[in-house]
C-alpha cells in the first residue's frame, strides 16, 4: 500500500519542509467587496466598511496603548492600574476582533496588518518612552473620545442608510465599551498624584 500523496493545495518541498517566500495573486484588494446577498445596497456596504476600518484602526491602536501603559505603569498605584489597563486592553482586543469580523460580513477586507493600521489611525502617537501615569491616562481618554466621536457618527449614518447590524455594533460595542471604559480611566486620573516621569 502506498501512503497517500500530499493535497495539491499544500505541495511539499524535498524533505517535507513547505515552500517558503511564496507570494501569491492578491483575490481580494483591500477597498473592495465580495458580492453578498445581503439585503443591503453596495454603497452603503462600502461606506460602512471604510467606516468601519477607521474604527478598527484606532481601536488597534487604542489595545496597544492599554497594553503598553499595562507594561510601563509604575507608582503607589501600579498594582491595581496594571490590572484594570490590561482588563481593559482585552475588552478592546475583542472590540477589534467585532470590528474585523464586520468588515469581513460585508464584503469587505478588514486591515489588520499594523504598518496598515499605522497609516490609517487618527490617534497621535505617543513617545517610545514611558510617561509619567497622569500622562499615560489622559492619552487613552483623547484615544477614546476620538474613537467615540467617529463610532457615534459612523453609528447614526450606517443606520440611516439601513445597516442596522453595524449600527448596533458602534452603539453596543464600541460606545457602550467605550464609555464605561473612559468612566474608569478618568475617575482613575482624579486620584492619581501627579508623578515625574
Amino acid at each position: 500500500m502506498h501512503p497517500a500523496p500530499a493535497p495539491a493545495e499544500a505541495p511539499l518541498l524535498a524533505g517535507g519542509r513547505p515552500p517558503l517566500h511564496h507570494e501569491g495573486v492578491q483575490i481580494h484588494p483591500f477597498g473592495t467587496l465580495r458580492p453578498l446577498p445581503l439585503g443591503l445596497a453596495h454603497d452603503t456596504r462600502s461606506y460602512a466598511c471604510r467606516r468601519l476600518n477607521q474604527l478598527l484602526a484606532d481601536t488597534q491602536v487604542l489595545y496597544s496603548l492599554y497594553k503598553k501603559h499595562h507594561w510601563l505603569v509604575h507608582g503607589p498605584t501600579f498594582h491595581s492600574l496594571h490590572l484594570m489597563l490590561d482588563k481593559h486592553a482585552g475588552e478592546q482586543l475583542e472590540l477589534v476582533d467585532a470590528l474585523a469580523e464586520r468588515v469581513q460580513t460585508l464584503g469587505g477586507v478588514a486591515v489588520g496588518d499594523p504598518r496598515h493600521v499605522a497609516e490609517l489611525t487618527s490617534v497621535p502617537r505617543p513617545p517610545d518612552g514611558v510617561e509619567s501615569v497622569p500622562a499615560m491616562l489622559s492619552r487613552l481618554l483623547d484615544a477614546h473620545e476620538r474613537i467615540l466621536v467617529d463610532a457615534r457618527d459612523a453609528a447614526a449614518r450606517v443606520a440611516a442608510e439601513g445597516d442596522e447590524g453595524t449600527a448596533d455594533l458602534l452603539v453596543s460595542g464600541v460606545v457602550r465599551t467605550g464609555e464605561a471604559q473612559v468612566w474608569f480611566v478618568a475617575a482613575t486620573l482624579a486620584d492619581t498624584p501627579a508623578l515625574r516621569p
